[in-house]
């Protein structure tokens, strides 16, 4: 069994790559091998709109056709039996590579047919991190995961199942001192970092574990 992690952080070592490698170690403890790929270390774009992935007869009905870096990406997922996503909180939504991978990964195995069906013969079960800023209480206010179910509602259609997961009021920096930070209190970003973030670590692990368990 194979699980790749989406890494739609620019950062390689921070909030959302160490929560993802949480799930990863999940899902090795089921015996799944892993990978991990950063979305930044590559070259690509969004989709192109160029619907040869729709053409019918077309040799790459199904596929994306457009071939940059993200394109052996897209070959490991569909060959993968699990993928596990996470992507920080830029202006109430996931960052502009992440989106952009959305693009590329969906649109291909969606056909324009009743109920918008998918094209891939077995199921992927998928599992979607958001790290953010903002604590939880205005996370819920604010709506935050209605509107991040842009996405879910999609790959569960065309993957089978998504399971979310958002952890809170993050540390953003080591020391808070060097910059213009007037709205968060850095000793309660650091409490928050030494109590609650092992615990949204453990809730990553368990869904990496699940995800694989699903396979």
């Amino acid at each position: 069994m194979k699980i790749i992690a989406i890494n739609g952080s620019p950062r390689k070592n921070n909030n959302t790559a160490i929560v993802l490698k949480n799930a990863l170690e999940g899902a090795a403890a089921q015996g799944a091998e892993t990978e991990i790929i950063n979305l930044y270390d590559l070259n690509f774009k969004g989709c192109v709109s160029c619907f040869a992935c729709k053409r019918k007869g077309g040799k790459s009905y199904g596929k994306c056709a457009y071939r940059d870096d993200l394109s052996e990406v897209l070959e490991k997922i569909l060959n993968a039996d699990a993928l596990v996503l996470g992507s920080p909180i830029y202006f109430e939504s996931v960052t502009g590579e992440m989106r952009s991978f959305l693009e590329r990964l969906m649109f291909p195995v969606l056909t324009y047919t009743e109920g918008y069906k998918g094209l891939l013969d077995k199921k992927i079960p998928v599992g979607f991190i958001y790290t953010m800023n903002v604590p939880e209480e205005y996370m819920k206010e604010a709506n935050y995961l209605q509107a991040l179910r842009f996405a879910e509602v999609d790959l569960e259609r065309l993957f089978g199942s998504c399971e979310s997961l958002a952890v809170n009021d993050t540390l953003q920096f080591n020391d808070y001192s060097k910059y213009v930070v007037e709205v968060f209190d850095e000793e309660a970003k650091k409490k928050v970092r030494e109590e609650q973030f092992p615990i949204d670590c453990k809730k990553a692990f368990d869904l990496g574990a699940r995800l694989i368990e699903r396979v």
